[in-house]
């Protein structure tokens, strides 16, 4: 009984051993797609900043070409962005007045276009 008995446990513990190996190599394999989509990830976070440096040198020399301090208004924008009370949730109150001036706007300037004033 002690050889049968044995021959169980040792057939036992293979068998662990082989589900054990698979599940590290299919681990191996999550871990390596990880790494695949964290280095693409990576490249475009790198392009994207890239074209955020080039879209903001633009910006800063269509400002200067209109005959304002582009940096000046860039750091204003920043100075507004950080005192805001979440940065990453938009106020709806303001996005809304900012949306309300802005078609206020646009109709003074229609009908001052139109009277010619």
């Amino acid at each position: 009984m002690g050889l049968g008995s044995t021959a169980k446990k040792i057939q036992s513990l293979s068998d662990r051993a082989e589900q054990m190996y698979r599940q590290v190599q299919a681990l191996q394999e999550r871990i390596v797609g990880l790494e695949e989509g964290v280095d693409e990830t990576s490249d475009r976070v790198t392009k994207l900043e890239h074209q955020v440096r080039e879209q903001r040198a633009l910006l800063v020399a269509i400002a200067e070409q209109q005959g304002l301090d582009g940096e000046e208004i860039l750091a204003e924008a920043a100075i507004e962005e950080a005192e805001a009370p979440d940065a990453d949730a938009p106020d709806v109150e303001t996005a809304d007045a900012e949306t309300n001036e802005g078609d206020a706007s646009e109709e003074t300037t229609d009908a001052t276009a139109e009277t010619g004033e």
